[in-house]
């Protein structure tokens, strides 16, 4: 074999016929470049698939976080019907507003189980101990057969969504300075 350059025209002597037409691009005949090229159109593909699938996810998991924040909203809007509907019954209502005192008592319930449906559970707080987290203490109350920092009265219910608190109890809470004729109230 010899190191003779071959001619551009062909694979032939120099006075031979070329038999393959000519590229416009040289490198689409051969394989390797072929190869080469294959691979970087497969990787593009596979990095747009994968652009697409985390967009999908994206996606989903926005709506979900909206869904989520629309029923947390349309729930901390309902709470205050839910106190106001407490505080009339609570108001001792007289034997002549008894249908009333039903109907309050009725609308209360469906109130309720809405919540309950939505994972929304009240917290029954009197009696356990302050806790930052799950009260707001809006004023200290004294008793002295109670132990100190616990909640003595809830003024406006706590709500818990699961694990969460949805919102904290307004309570009152014990404390030895308010006890009778310990001349500390604030």
């Amino acid at each position: 074999m010899t190191n003779e350059p071959r001619n551009k025209k062909g694979a032939g002597t120099p006075g031979e016929q070329n038999s393959v037409p000519p590229v416009a691009d040289p490198s689409l005949l051969d394989p390797v470049a072929l190869q080469k090229e294959l691979t970087l159109q497969k990787e593009d593909y596979l990095r747009l698939a994968a652009d697409f699938d985390n967009f999908k996810k994206r996606t989903q998991r926005d709506f979900a976080q909206r869904a989520v924040a629309e029923k947390e909203s349309f729930i901390a809007d309902l709470l205050p019907v839910l106190d106001n509907l407490e505080r009339a019954l609570a108001c001792g209502l007289s034997a002549s507003s008894e249908q009333l005192r039903l109907g309050v008592e009725m609308t209360l319930q469906q109130l309720v189980h809405l919540l309950h449906r939505h994972g929304i559970e009240g917290i029954e707080d009197v009696g356990l101990p302050f806790d930052p987290h799950r009260h707001e203490a809006i004023s200290l109350g004294g008793d002295p057969s109670q132990p100190e920092h616990i909640v003595l009265e809830v003024i406006e219910r706590g709500y818990s969504c699961g694990e969460r608190v949805f919102r904290p109890a307004k309570v009152i809470v014990n404390h030895p300075s308010h006890y009778p004729g310990s001349g500390h109230a604030f």
